[in-house]
Protein backbone atom coordinates (compact mmCIF):
# COMPACT_ATOMS: atom_id res chain seq x y z
CA UNK A 1 0.00 0.00 0.00
CA UNK A 2 2.89 2.22 0.75
CA UNK A 3 4.40 1.79 -2.44
CA UNK A 4 0.97 2.15 -4.18
CA UNK A 5 0.53 5.67 -2.14
CA UNK A 6 4.07 7.00 -3.04
CA UNK A 7 3.53 6.14 -6.86
CA UNK A 8 0.46 8.11 -6.46
CA UNK A 9 1.98 10.83 -5.01
CA UNK A 10 5.11 10.57 -7.32
CA UNK A 11 1.96 10.92 -10.51
CA UNK A 12 0.59 13.71 -8.58
CA UNK A 13 3.92 16.08 -8.47
CA UNK A 14 5.60 14.87 -11.62
CA UNK A 15 2.58 14.26 -14.50
CA UNK A 16 -0.48 16.51 -12.61
CA UNK A 17 2.41 18.76 -11.59
CA UNK A 18 -0.49 19.51 -8.85
CA UNK A 19 1.07 22.47 -6.50
CA UNK A 20 2.14 21.41 -2.78
CA UNK A 21 -0.61 22.03 -0.96
CA UNK A 22 -3.13 19.69 -3.24
CA UNK A 23 -0.82 17.19 -3.48
CA UNK A 24 0.02 17.31 0.63
CA UNK A 25 -4.08 17.40 1.18
CA UNK A 26 -4.78 14.25 -1.58
CA UNK A 27 -2.24 12.24 0.18
CA UNK A 28 -3.41 13.20 3.90
CA UNK A 29 -6.75 12.02 3.29
CA UNK A 30 -5.96 8.83 1.79
CA UNK A 31 -3.41 7.79 4.67
CA UNK A 32 -6.58 9.14 6.72
CA UNK A 33 -8.36 6.78 4.61
CA UNK A 34 -6.05 4.00 4.94
CA UNK A 35 -5.36 4.24 8.22
CA UNK A 36 -9.76 4.03 9.25
CA UNK A 37 -9.76 1.08 6.97
CA UNK A 38 -7.62 -0.90 8.61
CA UNK A 39 -9.30 -0.07 12.02
CA UNK A 40 -12.63 -0.32 11.43
CA UNK A 41 -12.74 -2.99 8.46
CA UNK A 42 -9.60 -4.86 8.11
CA UNK A 43 -8.78 -4.32 4.76
CA UNK A 44 -6.59 -2.41 2.10
CA UNK A 45 -7.28 0.59 -0.09
CA UNK A 46 -7.13 -1.26 -3.02
CA UNK A 47 -10.01 -3.67 -1.20
CA UNK A 48 -12.29 -0.82 -0.59
CA UNK A 49 -16.05 -0.88 -1.14
CA UNK A 50 -18.49 1.37 -2.08
CA UNK A 51 -20.02 1.22 1.14
CA UNK A 52 -16.51 1.56 3.07
CA UNK A 53 -16.21 4.84 1.22
CA UNK A 54 -19.70 5.85 2.41
CA UNK A 55 -18.93 4.83 5.63
CA UNK A 56 -15.61 6.74 5.93
CA UNK A 57 -17.44 9.76 4.99
CA UNK A 58 -20.28 9.23 7.74
CA UNK A 59 -17.47 8.91 9.83
CA UNK A 60 -16.41 12.40 8.84
CA UNK A 61 -19.26 13.75 9.37
CA UNK A 62 -20.18 12.97 12.80
CA UNK A 63 -16.64 13.70 13.82
CA UNK A 64 -17.96 17.50 13.02
CA UNK A 65 -15.93 18.03 9.94
CA UNK A 66 -17.34 20.81 7.64
CA UNK A 67 -19.01 19.92 4.16
CA UNK A 68 -16.11 21.44 2.75
CA UNK A 69 -13.51 18.73 4.35
CA UNK A 70 -15.45 15.81 3.10
CA UNK A 71 -16.12 16.85 -0.20
CA UNK A 72 -12.60 17.70 -0.53
CA UNK A 73 -11.91 14.14 0.89
CA UNK A 74 -14.02 12.66 -1.42
CA UNK A 75 -12.67 14.39 -4.46
CA UNK A 76 -9.13 12.80 -3.01
CA UNK A 77 -10.66 9.46 -3.28
CA UNK A 78 -11.73 10.07 -6.56
CA UNK A 79 -8.97 11.10 -7.58
CA UNK A 80 -6.93 8.28 -6.43
CA UNK A 81 -8.70 5.48 -7.48
CA UNK A 82 -9.07 7.34 -11.33
CA UNK A 83 -5.59 6.74 -10.73
CA UNK A 84 -5.49 3.02 -9.68
CA UNK A 85 -7.89 2.03 -12.51
CA UNK A 86 -5.75 3.58 -15.23
CA UNK A 87 -2.72 2.35 -13.96
CA UNK A 88 -4.16 -1.49 -13.79
CA UNK A 89 -4.36 -2.16 -10.08
CA UNK A 90 -8.27 -2.20 -10.36
CA UNK A 91 -11.02 -3.00 -12.78
CA UNK A 92 -13.36 -0.52 -11.60
CA UNK A 93 -13.91 2.69 -9.24
CA UNK A 94 -15.44 1.64 -5.85
CA UNK A 95 -16.57 5.70 -5.53
CA UNK A 96 -19.55 5.83 -7.71
CA UNK A 97 -22.69 7.60 -7.18
CA UNK A 98 -20.90 8.99 -3.45
CA UNK A 99 -21.90 12.81 -3.32
CA UNK A 100 -21.64 14.80 0.13
CA UNK A 101 -23.05 18.75 0.83
CA UNK A 102 -20.64 21.00 -0.18
CA UNK A 103 -22.56 23.37 2.35
CA UNK A 104 -22.72 24.11 6.07
CA UNK A 105 -22.89 21.02 8.35
CA UNK A 106 -26.69 20.88 9.10
CA UNK A 107 -27.61 21.01 13.08
CA UNK A 108 -28.15 17.54 14.05
CA UNK A 109 -31.83 16.05 14.77
CA UNK A 110 -31.92 15.49 18.78
CA UNK A 111 -35.09 13.77 20.40
CA UNK A 112 -36.46 15.05 23.57
CA UNK A 113 -37.04 12.40 26.43
CA UNK A 114 -40.47 12.18 25.32
CA UNK A 115 -39.69 11.18 21.87
CA UNK A 116 -36.89 8.62 23.30
CA UNK A 117 -39.39 7.51 24.70
CA UNK A 118 -41.65 7.11 22.43
CA UNK A 119 -39.67 5.47 19.92
CA UNK A 120 -38.04 2.81 22.33
CA UNK A 121 -41.59 1.65 23.00
CA UNK A 122 -42.51 0.68 19.61
CA UNK A 123 -40.89 -2.49 19.49
CA UNK A 124 -43.19 -5.22 20.73
CA UNK A 125 -41.32 -7.67 22.76
CA UNK A 126 -43.41 -10.95 22.25
CA UNK A 127 -41.42 -12.62 19.65
CA UNK A 128 -37.88 -12.54 18.63
CA UNK A 129 -37.75 -9.69 16.36
CA UNK A 130 -39.56 -7.45 18.81
CA UNK A 131 -37.38 -8.56 21.32
CA UNK A 132 -34.27 -8.50 19.60
CA UNK A 133 -35.47 -4.88 18.01
CA UNK A 134 -36.46 -3.90 21.69
CA UNK A 135 -32.51 -4.83 22.79
CA UNK A 136 -30.73 -2.95 20.26
CA UNK A 137 -32.91 0.74 20.22
CA UNK A 138 -32.19 0.27 23.98
CA UNK A 139 -28.74 -0.28 24.02
CA UNK A 140 -27.83 2.25 21.07
CA UNK A 141 -29.32 4.83 23.43
CA UNK A 142 -28.06 3.70 26.74
CA UNK A 143 -24.62 3.45 25.28
CA UNK A 144 -24.32 6.73 22.08
CA UNK A 145 -22.31 4.31 20.02
CA UNK A 146 -22.04 4.31 16.63
CA UNK A 147 -23.96 2.06 14.00
CA UNK A 148 -21.65 0.41 12.76
CA UNK A 149 -19.90 -0.54 16.54
CA UNK A 150 -23.78 -2.02 17.24
CA UNK A 151 -23.56 -4.63 14.61
CA UNK A 152 -19.86 -5.33 14.97
CA UNK A 153 -20.99 -6.02 19.12
CA UNK A 154 -19.71 -10.26 19.89
CA UNK A 155 -21.89 -12.29 21.98
CA UNK A 156 -18.27 -11.85 24.49
CA UNK A 157 -18.34 -8.00 23.89
CA UNK A 158 -21.36 -8.64 26.44
CA UNK A 159 -20.91 -8.44 30.45
CA UNK A 160 -24.47 -8.54 31.49
CA UNK A 161 -22.96 -8.90 35.13
CA UNK A 162 -21.49 -6.07 34.59
CA UNK A 163 -24.24 -4.23 32.66
CA UNK A 164 -21.14 -2.95 30.41
CA UNK A 165 -20.62 -3.35 26.49
CA UNK A 166 -16.57 -3.99 25.35
CA UNK A 167 -16.70 -1.60 22.32
CA UNK A 168 -13.60 -1.73 19.67
CA UNK A 169 -13.28 1.93 17.68
CA UNK A 170 -11.04 3.45 15.14
CA UNK A 171 -8.28 4.23 18.19
CA UNK A 172 -9.10 1.96 21.15
CA UNK A 173 -11.29 -0.28 23.00
CA UNK A 174 -13.59 1.19 25.58
CA UNK A 175 -16.01 0.19 28.35
CA UNK A 176 -19.70 1.70 28.20
CA UNK A 177 -21.99 0.56 31.19
CA UNK A 178 -25.81 0.68 30.28
CA UNK A 179 -28.73 1.57 32.21
CA UNK A 180 -30.88 -0.83 33.86
CA UNK A 181 -33.60 -1.32 31.20
CA UNK A 182 -31.14 -1.78 28.41
CA UNK A 183 -29.42 -4.66 30.44
CA UNK A 184 -32.61 -6.78 31.04
CA UNK A 185 -33.82 -6.11 27.39
CA UNK A 186 -30.28 -7.15 25.97
CA UNK A 187 -30.33 -10.34 29.03
CA UNK A 188 -33.61 -11.13 27.47
CA UNK A 189 -32.45 -11.03 24.13
CA UNK A 190 -29.86 -12.85 25.07
CA UNK A 191 -31.24 -15.56 27.36
CA UNK A 192 -34.41 -16.04 25.48
CA UNK A 193 -34.71 -15.82 22.14
CA UNK A 194 -30.81 -15.27 19.98
CA UNK A 195 -29.67 -18.80 20.20
CA UNK A 196 -32.97 -19.79 18.47
CA UNK A 197 -32.75 -17.30 15.74
CA UNK A 198 -29.08 -17.92 14.72
CA UNK A 199 -28.17 -19.82 11.54
CA UNK A 200 -25.04 -21.43 12.81
CA UNK A 201 -24.60 -22.63 16.29
CA UNK A 202 -21.26 -20.73 16.68
CA UNK A 203 -21.98 -17.69 14.81
CA UNK A 204 -20.59 -14.89 17.14
CA UNK A 205 -22.46 -11.92 16.27
CA UNK A 206 -24.48 -10.56 18.87
CA UNK A 207 -27.52 -9.02 16.46
CA UNK A 208 -28.47 -11.36 13.95
CA UNK A 209 -31.07 -10.55 11.33
CA UNK A 210 -34.23 -12.63 10.29
CA UNK A 211 -31.45 -15.10 8.28
CA UNK A 212 -29.64 -15.88 11.37
CA UNK A 213 -26.49 -13.51 10.07
CA UNK A 214 -25.27 -10.52 11.57
CA UNK A 215 -27.26 -7.67 11.55
CA UNK A 216 -25.68 -5.55 8.31
CA UNK A 217 -26.47 -1.31 8.30
CA UNK A 218 -29.20 -1.14 6.05
CA UNK A 219 -31.27 -3.65 8.32
CA UNK A 220 -31.05 -1.72 11.44
CA UNK A 221 -31.86 1.52 9.31
CA UNK A 222 -35.07 0.09 7.74
CA UNK A 223 -35.76 -1.29 11.52
CA UNK A 224 -35.26 2.28 12.94
CA UNK A 225 -37.54 4.04 10.12
CA UNK A 226 -40.26 1.53 10.65
CA UNK A 227 -40.44 2.31 14.19
CA UNK A 228 -39.71 6.16 13.49
CA UNK A 229 -43.56 5.83 11.00
CA UNK A 230 -45.19 3.73 13.76
CA UNK A 231 -44.31 6.09 16.75
CA UNK A 232 -45.42 8.98 14.40
CA UNK A 233 -42.18 11.06 14.97
CA UNK A 234 -42.02 13.54 12.30
CA UNK A 235 -38.20 14.01 13.10
CA UNK A 236 -35.90 12.31 10.25
CA UNK A 237 -34.33 10.07 12.98
CA UNK A 238 -30.96 7.87 11.84
CA UNK A 239 -28.64 6.41 13.80
CA UNK A 240 -26.16 9.03 14.68
CA UNK A 241 -29.70 10.89 15.99
CA UNK A 242 -29.54 8.23 18.61
CA UNK A 243 -25.94 9.37 19.40
CA UNK A 244 -26.25 12.71 19.38
CA UNK A 245 -29.22 12.25 21.46
CA UNK A 246 -27.35 10.35 23.81
CA UNK A 247 -24.52 12.95 24.31
CA UNK A 248 -27.08 15.66 24.62
CA UNK A 249 -28.98 14.81 27.20
CA UNK A 250 -26.13 13.96 29.05
CA UNK A 251 -24.84 16.94 29.04
CA UNK A 252 -28.04 18.22 30.20
CA UNK A 253 -28.10 16.10 33.45
CA UNK A 254 -24.54 16.98 33.83
CA UNK A 255 -22.19 15.10 32.37
CA UNK A 256 -18.24 16.72 31.83
CA UNK A 257 -16.90 16.75 28.34
CA UNK A 258 -14.16 14.63 29.34
CA UNK A 259 -16.42 12.01 30.38
CA UNK A 260 -18.45 12.09 27.25
CA UNK A 261 -15.51 12.38 25.31
CA UNK A 262 -14.55 8.62 26.42
CA UNK A 263 -17.92 7.66 26.20
CA UNK A 264 -18.44 8.45 22.91
CA UNK A 265 -14.58 7.03 21.63
CA UNK A 266 -14.02 10.83 20.05
CA UNK A 267 -10.17 11.36 19.59
CA UNK A 268 -10.23 15.19 19.62
CA UNK A 269 -12.76 16.85 22.30
CA UNK A 270 -13.53 19.20 19.76
CA UNK A 271 -15.63 16.72 18.17
CA UNK A 272 -17.16 16.20 22.00
CA UNK A 273 -17.45 20.23 22.27
CA UNK A 274 -20.10 20.31 19.30
CA UNK A 275 -22.72 19.00 21.70
CA UNK A 276 -22.46 22.08 24.20
CA UNK A 277 -22.79 24.86 20.83
CA UNK A 278 -26.41 22.25 20.36
CA UNK A 279 -27.59 23.13 24.08
CA UNK A 280 -26.65 26.96 23.62
CA UNK A 281 -28.46 26.98 20.44
CA UNK A 282 -31.53 25.50 22.80
CA UNK A 283 -31.20 27.30 25.52
CA UNK A 284 -31.20 30.57 23.15
CA UNK A 285 -34.51 29.21 21.38
CA UNK A 286 -36.21 28.86 24.68
CA UNK A 287 -35.31 31.90 25.95
CA UNK A 288 -36.52 34.02 22.71
CA UNK A 289 -39.53 32.07 22.94
CA UNK A 290 -40.32 32.18 26.71
CA UNK A 291 -38.58 35.26 27.94
CA UNK A 292 -41.49 38.11 28.12
CA UNK A 293 -39.02 41.08 26.45
CA UNK A 294 -37.71 38.54 24.33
Amino acid sequence: MLDLIAAYENYLTKVKQASANTVSSYIRDLHQFSGWLQDNEGVQVVDATQENISDFLSHLEEEGRSGATVSRCLASLKNFYGYVVSSGFLEATPVQNIHVDRGEKKTPQILTNQEIELLLAQPTPVDPKGIRDKAMLEVMYATGIRVTELIDLNVDDVNLQLGTIRCTGAKKTRSIPMYPEAIRALSVYMNDVRRSMLAFPDEKALFVNVSGVRMSRQGFWKILKRYQESAHISKDITPHTLRHSFAVHLLENGADLGSLQELMGHSDISSTQMYTHLINQKLHSVYEKCHPKA
